[in-house]
Order: C-alpha cells, then structure tokens, then sequence
C-alpha cells in the first residue's frame, strides 16, 4: 500500500501545483475545493513509511520520467494536462474506495482511519466532487477548438501508459494484479475516449444550432 501511495504521490503533487500556477487559465477551475490529495499522501506516507520518511525519499526512475513528460506538457501546452487531472482523480475517486473499503477488511487493529486519508474525503462526498469535477470538465471544452480536444484525446493513451509503467515498478505487485490494474486502466482510457468524443459531438451540433438559427434569421 505504502510503495502504491509513494508512486503516485509526486504525480498528484505536480499536477495540483500545476493547477495552482495556472489557476487564472481555463484549468484554474479544475481543481475542486476538497479533491485535493498532496497532504492526504503525505500523512499516510508519514504514518507507514515514518514521520522522517522524505529524507531518505527518492524519486525512482519511472515516476522521475513520468513527471519530465508532465512538466514538457507544461510547457508546451498546460491544457493537456486535462487528461491527467481528469483519469488520476476519477480514479482516485472510483477504484480508490475498493481498495480502502479491501484495505479494512484485511486490518486486524480496531482504528481504520489512520493510514487511509487519501481515500477519505472530509465535509464532502465523493458524488459531489465527481459531478463538481465533470461539471468543470465540461466548461472547460466549451472553450476549447476540435484540435485541442483531439490532442486531449491523444494524450489519454499516454495517461494509460505512464501509470502502467510506474505500478509495474511497486515492489509485491504480481502479474496476475498488474493484468486486473491494466484492464481497470483501459477501461478508464475508453470513458476518457468516450467523453471527448462526446465534447466534439455536442460543440459541433451546438455549432450548427446556432449557424442554423442565423440563416433562419437572415431569411426572415
């Protein structure tokens, strides 16, 4: 559990910074009061690993990787990280409720709380922040062209890949969980793929609404 939380931490850790640096763009909005984890895996990282565990704490190859195509992303164009914040927290939110509820079915002590903060979510519930998550999703590709959508949709593949790639280096984790975490992957990948799909289907029929409405006008 602990080496799970450990991979997935600077990748959570850069994308809400990244956020945060651009929260006066179109992303600004995506990062929804509540859903934020970096401090929920650090104190569950401090409650397994030990309250000194960053001094000794290395990046390891795969996730160091994962985050310099993170950060080109950046650089390069910020608004694909979408594909990034949308996957990982709609995951989070989905399948890490499984694994916690799992989690406490197999711990013997009394107390379930400690070492559980990046699935639990205080003052709010994980149906608002799905449905506040979309809704911002959705403002957001109002704003965007097809190409940019498109390229959003591209880059959902390398979502699929980079997390495969960094799972596969936990310590414990055999081929017969990495075959049930890579068909969980695709999965998501097809609701990514699915819900970009559906971006440029309803921009463009809201498209030609309006351009239809127009000539309606004009011919009047």
């Amino acid at each position: 559990w602990a080496e799970g939380l450990l991979v997935f931490y600077e990748v959570f850790k850069f994308l809400e910074e990244a956020l945060e640096r651009h929260k006066d763009s179109l992303i600004g909005d995506l990062l929804i009061p509540g859903m934020q984890r970096t401090r929920a895996f650090e104190e569950d990282l401090s409650h397994y690993l030990g309250q000194e565990w960053k001094q000794d704490y290395s990046v390891r190859p795969e996730v160091e990787n994962y985050l310099e195509h993170l950060r080109n992303l950046e650089e390069r164009q910020p608004y694909l990280l979408v594909a990034y914040v949308y996957h990982l927290y709609m995951g989070l939110f989905s399948g890490g409720q499984i694994l916690r509820a799992k989690k406490m079915m197999s711990l013997s002590s009394v107390s379930t709380s400690e070492g559980n903060n990046v699935t639990a979510y205080e003052n709010t519930t994980i149906g608002s922040l799905k449905k506040q998550l979309k809704g911002a999703i959705n403002e957001f590709a109002e704003n965007i062209d097809r190409e940019l959508r498109q390229e959003i949709l591209e880059e959902g593949i390398n979502v699929f890949k980079l997390n495969n790639t960094i799972i596969a280096s936990v310590k414990g984790v055999d081929e017969v969980l990495r075959r049930r975490l890579l068909k969980l992957l695709i999965a998501v990948i097809l609701l990514i793929i699915l819900f970009l799909f559906s971006w440029g289907y309803f921009r463009e029929e809201h498209s030609a609404s309006q351009q239809t409405d127009k000539i309606i006008n004009v011919e009047l």
